[in-house]
């Protein structure tokens, strides 16, 4: 098995699921894989994979998605309570500090541990994401949440993602069908999904995109202009807009970009240039009396 599963129990006793990849006594700066709003770890184990020849990869199951426990109170689904999850996973796995690797959600979980606890992060990717959000993705999102249908099979599975995800239009028949298996969970051979439906109850509402009432979290992202900071974009994102980009490089002028052609929101993170990139990012931020 290319992982090891981690169960932990965190605060208000819910117990929390994820892998574990890579050597554990690396000396190299370790990786932490934080999912989008419904996704799970599953969606980092190509790249984990990649990565831990060198270095230890976590890959979290957030409370409420994959195999960690649904929340009795859905109120606990928020980045914050996330975020707490996630330096209990660090502290437990014994990583003081880390490259944090977040999609979408995790990303901005991501930026919230760089105001909260700076001390804890060595490098930062956000895989198609930024402080500000195109409310037009917001508005995708929010119907995906509100209207996902049941699939009937897994054919059915590969057939709805191709419907509701925007700007892959290149992928083949089988990367659809690997698709479909990060997002659903087999449930007796059939596709179920992989997240607690109350999730739907903490996002944005159609009123907060029309009149402009969505948070930003620039003063969150202003606190990673220190690291090592890599920007994955997706060529046809309706989320991470070249223009949110652009004010973002004003404020981190040292960051990095990358694009990834033919992806929408968002990347796998297992394109030959993402991969290239994180694992150039990530050698960047090692510890310098190793590269010697």
């Amino acid at each position: 098995m290319a992982w090891r599963d981690i169960y932990y129990t965190v605060h208000d006793g819910l117990r929390l699921h994820a892998r574990d990849y890579g050597n554990r006594n690396s000396p190299l700066l370790p990786v932490v894989c934080l999912a989008g709003l419904t996704r799970n770890s599953r969606d980092f184990h190509d790249l984990a994979v990649a990565l831990a020849p060198e270095r230890r990869v976590l890959a979290l199951d957030y409370r409420g998605r994959g195999l960690s426990d649904y929340a009795d109170d859905w109120r606990t689904y928020t980045p914050q309570v996330e975020l707490s999850d996630t330096l209990a996973l660090m502290s437990l796995a014994g990583i003081e500090d880390a490259a944090i690797i977040g999609t979408s959600r995790g990303g901005i979980v991501a930026m919230l541990m760089a105001a909260a606890r700076p001390s804890a992060m060595k490098a930062v990717v956000l895989n198609d994401i930024g402080p500000e959000i195109a409310s037009q993705g917001l508005l995708r999102i929010r119907g995906y949440l509100e209207h996902a249908p049941v699939p009937a099979d897994w054919n059915d599975a590969t057939d709805i993602l191709r419907k509701i995800n925007h700007g892959f239009d290149n992928l083949t028949n089988a990367e659809w069908r690997a698709y479909a298996r990060r997002v659903f969970r087999d449930v007796r051979g059939k596709p179920r999904s992989d997240h607690d439906p109350q999730l739907k109850r903490t996002f944005i509402t159609y009123a907060d995109v029309v009149y402009d009432r969505i948070p930003t979290l620039w003063p969150q992202f202003a606190a990673l202009s220190h690291l090592p900071t890599l920007i994955v974009r997706g060529q046809n994102s309706d989320l991470l807009s070249p223009e949110i980009i652009e004010k973002m490089r004003i404020v981190h002028p040292a960051m990095q970009t990358i694009t990834v052609a033919d992806r929408g929101h968002a990347p796998f993170l297992n394109e030959p240039n993402a991969i290239e990139a994180i694992t150039a990012l990530l050698r960047s931020a090692d510890p310098a009396q190793l590269l010697s």
